[in-house]
């Protein structure tokens, strides 16, 4: 004989479990940084490694130089 009380709360706390990992997915903050783990200067040297190698044109290298050096 199964009891109606307890399967509707089984019920709920199931519900509650699975709609509460669903919160906040992705929002970002207002008070969020970028958090850079390479200096400056390395990523310079890895964008002229890229350009010297053939893998981007001057026209790309000099734009991505300049979105590097507007960062600081």
């Amino acid at each position: 004989m199964k009891r109606p009380g307890i399967m509707a709360a089984m019920t709920a706390l199931v519900l509650a479990t699975t709609v509460s990992g669903c919160g906040g997915g992705g929002a970002k903050s207002q008070t969020q940084t970028d958090v850079r783990t390479t200096t400056t200067g390395q990523e310079l040297l890895d964008l002229q490694k890229a350009y010297e190698s053939g893998a981007m044109s001057k026209n790309e290298y000099e734009k991505q130089k300049k979105k590097i050096l507007q960062r600081k």
